[in-house]
């Protein structure tokens, strides 16, 4: 069983990374913020891994962005209340890998801060946000092949659902743990993106 997880802050042991944490916005599948401040937060074995990540999107001359990284599971239950699809959502009740401080959500941009076009938004709940979809135009499968093989060659593995998602090959082997982040209460959840 691995170690007692101990949360790095992600902003402070990377200061120039890119960090656009979708469930403190309106931007995510909620259509309002989840997190209650924009705390990026990793567990230890993970940063190492995102560490060497970043170095490898460095040498293609690109930068990573994370729009997601540790998750309360107050936020996993409302992200199923809003989309209760195990395809794209683990249910609270099993615990998402976020959740325990192992995945993290990320895209890539360019030297000229322009994020690479995935062929799909983040947290586009549809088959064609997952990684091979025959849909995807050749140029952005071609910049999902390049964030898979960094991320790959940093040490994460992807899912069959989304594009975005990464986490430690033993990721579930970790405990779930407390709440580290304060969420907002809503009372209903309604959804940016018809299923």
């Amino acid at each position: 069983m691995p170690e007692e997880c101990q949360l790095v802050d992600v902003a402070k042991t990377f200061p120039s990374l890119h960090i656009d944490l979708k469930y403190a916005t309106a931007d995510n599948i909620t259509g309002r913020p989840i997190y209650q401040e924009a705390r990026c937060l990793l567990h230890t074995d993970a940063v190492t891994a995102l560490a060497k990540a970043i170095s490898i999107a460095t040498l293609a001359g690109l930068k990573l962005v994370v729009y997601d990284a540790y998750r309360p599971q107050q936020a996993q239950a409302q992200l199923w209340d809003a989309c209760p699809d195990p395809e794209y959502v683990v249910d609270v009740a099993t615990g998402s890998n976020h959740s325990r401080g192992t995945a993290i959500d990320v895209t890539l941009m360019d030297e000229h801060n322009t994020v690479l076009d995935m062929g799909a938004g983040f947290d586009e709940m549809h088959d064609r946000s997952h990684p091979y979809h025959p849909s995807v135009p050749p140029h952005a499968q071609r910049n999902r092949l390049l964030l898979n093989a960094i991320m790959f060659g940093g040490g994460f593995v992807g899912i069959s659902s989304e594009w975005w998602h990464f986490e430690l090959p033993d990721a579930a082997r970790y405990p779930l743990l407390d709440d580290q982040i304060d969420c907002y209460t809503v009372t209903s959840i309604t959804t940016q993106h018809p299923l």
